[in-house]
């Protein structure tokens, strides 16, 4: 009786819009959208989630329809991401998930700001130097999309607590910084049979690949060498590469939740922001485009 009554009032409160091409699609704006979470006591992400199935679009969802149509945004909205790391790339890569509408988000991270995050991590700012970045992820997304559930963990990862934390995950990121710490998520997604969205930067070179668990993965790129930092240590990381390997991240993750276009699997993207070049290295044969 109560999804009932929450159908109705949705409908109740939805609008028609007319597209440009012509077509009329019901849509509900955020105001309704919390007033109808208030009156039935249920979480945001239920009213939207509701609403996709009547073919109602929540209005901030809008411009992603015309591309992942009704359908891609309810799996977005039903996934759970798990964002390892919430520096460089993590804050990039949580902001964007969020504004797509992945409805459940799970970031950790053990590390507090410092002033030399200030030149590229997008969670970092003056007055949070010395605070948790998860709890700043955490306060952000509140900000961007309410609709959006997160659990933030702070803390490093390590297996034991990886095989909990992570079980649950639709699909995982890795917004790490360091080999070893990629080393093990690397064998957690595996062991979990969860996709993997690997992303690294080192001054103007950034790289993207997915790794399915049933494929090699991080031992392709990184090799046995027992070494845990990489080029960045000397070259640094500039801000515009590690919002552009983020954001190629953040598509991988929704191509593999939605189902659309073809994730980077078994290849390695190589982004060059200095000569703005691209070039795919298919990991097992070794060949490059």
């Amino acid at each position: 009786m109560k999804k009932n009554s929450l159908v109705d009032e949705i409908k109740a409160r939805s609008l028609s819009l007319k597209l440009p091409q012509g077509e009329e699609w019901g849509v509900i704006p955020l105001s309704e959208e919390k007033k109808i979470s208030t009156a039935f006591s249920v979480p945001l992400r239920e009213v939207e989630l509701t609403a996709l199935e009547m073919n109602i679009i929540p209005k901030r969802y809008l411009r992603n329809i015309g591309t992942i149509g009704i359908d891609g945004q309810k799996k977005l909205l039903s996934s759970l991401v798990a964002v390892v790391g919430a520096g460089g790339l993590g804050g990039f890569i949580i902001e964007l998930l969020a504004r797509a509408g992945v409805g459940r988000i799970t970031v950790i991270d053990g590390d507090l700001f410092e002033e030399n995050n200030l030149n590229r991590q997008l969670l970092a700012i003056e007055k949070n130097i010395g605070k948790e970045k998860v709890q700043s992820a955490k306060e952000r997304i509140a900000t961007i999309n309410s609709a959006v559930e997160v659990e933030a963990i702070f803390g490093f990862l390590t297996e034991e607590k990886g095989r909990e934390i992570l079980s649950s995950a639709t699909v995982i990121c890795d917004a790490l910084d360091n080999i070893s710490s990629r080393r093990i998520l690397g064998r957690l997604s595996r062991r979990l049979g969860v996709p993997l969205v690997h992303g690294a930067v080192a001054g103007f070179i950034g790289e993207v690949t997915t790794i399915f668990p049933e494929d090699p993965g991080i031992e392709l790129i990184y090799g046995e060498e027992d070494i845990d930092r990489g080029e960045e240590e000397l070259v640094g990381n500039l801000p515009a590469t590690v919002a552009a390997v983020a954001s190629f991240q953040v598509q991988e993750v929704i191509k593999i939740i939605t189902g659309r276009g073809k994730p980077l699997r078994k290849k390695l993207l190589i982004i060059d922001t200095e000569s703005g070049t691209f070039e795919t290295v298919d990991l097992v044969k070794g060949d490059r485009r």
